[in-house]
Formats: structure tokens, sequence, C-alpha cells
């Protein structure tokens, strides 16, 4: 069995780089799929002693270099940003309280960043960006729907869900993955709509539905007080496009009435945490680390470099109600911890790459929700759009459930929102360059109708 499995992978990375000679963009769609993915770790046999990450990049770039069309070639502020951010994080790696597991951080962060930058440079059509963020929902999707099939069947549970791997990171970390498989949701919906791929069909639209749930699936399988956090930011934030407010705002209501019922114990018994940090272990040693990341920032304005957290110690007390009535008393316990990692993005930018490298961090992605922004605004009033405005708002969405996770979990560098991040500069771009041909067109057609049929 091991062996079919090993081939099954095999022979699809055979046939996408087969066709990626003839259609040199598979080759980045090659590279995002194991990158996200990571295949060689899900096999025994070949995959895991042959570079491929690396082999899929090069022909990536050699691919975009050799036959892509680079009239018009636009560097977006953010792709600079991006460049900016990687040069300062490689003079951190330099500087690091920890060098040696700083260059082991640094040996796929700078992959990470530098993908970013390039990602959008191949985008140059419709087709290009619909299928960069196909390959990215399906591949969260492989490790999602084995995710959502286990939880079913075994009610899953914090730190007990296996995806696929005994491996706590990239996608098959479970707050990561939570947050991802949540994030995604608005772009499952945007491809149920607007796809052309794959038609949106019955078949489509079913499984999509379906993806959907078992996106929401996860946080439940992984017992994630971050999933849940992350749903009910989703479901704020798809009032903004729901058509009968009304209507949808009762399903709201009444969905936990109809959830809870069916959520497993271990499930409510951890969320029930949520209600007091010092209840929890984990919580409280969070909230530390925190502490320790803000203290350490004031002597060191420019960060420790990456795993600068190896170095706190911590000290903080955890509260817990015991006994029953009248006889409920609080214990309190001192407990002592150090090398406590940030669970945090905010904070492990902070801790490691200091004021400057926050600051770049956060305005990166916030200028990302800003220009999808600007998009949806632009174009609301164009029915012809209405693909474009709803993909603005799709990316816009998953980009702020992403920062929320974000908040609770350590992935400042995580390639997937960085693909993300790639595909609205690739949007952003693809219809400026829509709107500059449209004004080069010939004076026989009104500028506003050669707009509108340029980025149609």
């Amino acid at each position: 069995m091991v062996a079919v499995r090993d081939l099954a992978f095999i022979g699809f990375l055979v046939a996408l780089f087969g066709m990626g000679f003839r259609r040199p963009f598979l080759f980045v769609l090659a590279y995002v799929y194991i990158d996200l993915v990571s295949p060689q770790r899900l096999t025994y046999l070949l995959l895991n002693s042959v570079p491929i990450s690396l082999i899929a990049v090069v022909f990536a770039v050699g691919g975009w270099v050799l036959a892509d069309d680079k009239r018009d070639t636009r560097v977006a502020p953010r792709q600079l940003m991006l460049f900016a951010l990687l040069g300062y994080c490689a003079v951190t790696t330099r500087t690091a309280d920890f060098p040696v597991e700083a260059l082991e951080k640094w040996d796929w962060v700078w992959k990470a960043l530098a993908f970013a930058i390039f990602l959008p440079l191949t985008l140059r059509t419709k087709l290009r960006i619909e299928a960069l963020l196909l390959f990215m929902v399906l591949s969260a999707a492989s490790i999602i729907i084995v995710g959502g099939i286990k939880t079913i069947f075994s009610g899953g549970g914090y730190g007990e869900l296996n995806l696929m791997v005994t491996s706590n990171s990239g996608l098959y970390e479970g707050s990561t993955i939570s947050t991802i498989a949540v994030a995604i949701v608005p772009l499952i919906l945007w491809f149920r709509r607007h796809g052309t791929i794959f038609a949106p069909d019955w078949r489509v639209k079913v499984f999509a539905y379906a993806l959907v749930f078992a996106s929401l699936l996860i946080p439940v399988g992984t017992s994630t007080r971050t999933g849940l956090l992350c749903i009910v930011l989703l479901a704020v934030l798809m009032l903004r496009d729901a058509k009968r407010r009304l209507i949808y705002l009762a399903l709201i209501a009444a969905t936990p009435a109809i959830v809870y019922p069916l959520l497993p114990s271990s499930f409510i018994e951890r969320m029930q945490t949520i209600k007091g940090y010092q209840g929890d272990s984990s919580a409280s040693t969070r909230v530390a680390v925190w502490q320790w990341t803000i203290d350490y920032a004031r002597d060191h304005p420019f960060g420790g470099g990456f795993e600068a957290y190896r170095g706190n110690h911590i000290r903080f007390e955890t509260v817990k109600a015991v006994g029953d009535g009248n006889n409920r008393t609080l214990e309190r316990k001192l407990e002592v911890d150090k090398a406590r990692a940030y669970h945090s993005a905010y904070f492990e930018m902070l801790g490691e790459q200091g004021y400057f490298g926050l600051a770049l961090w956060l305005l990166i992605n916030i200028a990302g929700i800003f220009r999808m922004e600007v998009i949806r605004q632009r174009y609301r009033k164009l029915p012809a759009m209405a693909w474009a405005v709803q993909l603005a708002g799709a990316l816009q969405s998953a980009h702020i459930v992403y920062l929320l996770g974000a908040a609770f979990v350590a992935i400042a560098f995580q390639p997937f929102i960085y693909m993300l991040i790639g595909a609205q500069i690739g949007l952003d771009t693809y219809l400026g360059r829509k709107r500059a041909e449209a004004f080069r067109q010939p004076f026989r057609r009104s500028r506003p109708a050669a707009a509108r049929a340029a980025v149609a």
C-alpha cells in the first residue's frame, strides 16, 4: 500500500512537470503544491531523497525568464516591501542570538519571501490568477478533507488529529491548518460562482459546499480556540455580502443551539478555557511569553533574529477552580518555564525582527487589505467586473481571518499567506495593466467604454 501511495505522488508530479515543458506556468503551480503539501514527507521512497522543491522553483523561474511575456511588467510597491523585509531578515540572521538555529529558519523563510516577490510577475492573466488560487485551495483541501473525515468518525482532539503525517509544522500544525481552513472559505465560495477552470455546475457546487463543511470541521477536530475565533470573524465578514441579512443573522443566531449537542466534549471543554487565560497553562504561558517579548524588544529594538525566543525565562501563575458549590476554592500555582515559543505572529516579528520588522510586516499586510478594498470600490458598479469585485473581497476576507489567527499562532512567515499576498498583487497589477491598455485604445472608442471592455 505504501508503494502504491508513493507511485501516485510520483505519477502526479511527473505529469505536472511534463506538462510544464509546454506550459511553463505549471512549474509555478507545481512549486505551490510542493511547498504547501510537502509530498516528500508523505512518501517513503524516492521523493524524500530528491530535491523536488528546488527543481520546481528552478524550472518556474527559468520558464518565466525564457518563455514568458514580459511586456509591461509591473513591480508593485508591496513587492518592494517584501524585498526590504527579506533584506532586513538577512541582516538580523547574521546577528542572531542563536545563529545556528536562526540559519535553519532562514533556510525556508527566504524562499517564502523570494517566491512571493517573484509570483506576481507570472500572473499576467485572469486564468493564471485563478489557477494559482485553485492550486492553493486544493493543496490545503488535500489536508482538510482528511482532517474532516477523521473528525466525523473519531471526534479528533487537541494534538490528537493526525493529518496524514505525524508532523507539527507547516499546514500540518493544528492551529495553522485551522486558520488556513477557515480563511479559504471565501475563496471556495468564489470558485462556486465564478470559476472557469471547473465550470460551476452542480458537481462543483456540491464539492465546494462539502469542502466548506470540512473546513469548518477542522477547528473542531483539532480543538483549537484559534479556529473557533476565526469562524466567528468569518461569519461577521460574510454579513457584508449577504443578500438577505435578516435571514443570515437568524441562521447565525440559531447555529450554536443546533451545533452544540453534536460537538465532542473535548472540544467544548477546551473552548471553555477562552473565558479566562489563567485557568489554562497553555494560555498563561502565552501571555507570559508576550510580556517577556515586549521587555526584550525594549533592550533589543532591532530584534534578536530568528528563534530569539529560545532565550526566554518566564514565571507565571495559574488559577484553577477546585471543588463544587460551597466547597469551591481557587488553587494558585506558580510555574517556571524557558525557551517557550511566541504563539503569535505579532510577537514573533517583534522579538525576532524588532520594531522595524514588525512595522514593515504590518504595512505589507494592511496594504493588501486596503488594495483589495480599492478594487472592490472601483469596480462595484460594473456588472462585467463582478468576478474581480468578489475575488478582491474573498482575498481580503481570507487575509483578515489570517491576521486574527496569526494573533495566536507564530505564522508570520507561513508560505500560504505570502502566496495569498502574491495573488493579491497579481490581481491588482493585472487590472492595472488592463486599465492602461484601455486608455491606449484608439480614440474612436470612448475611454470609459474601452476601460470596461478591456478588463472584462
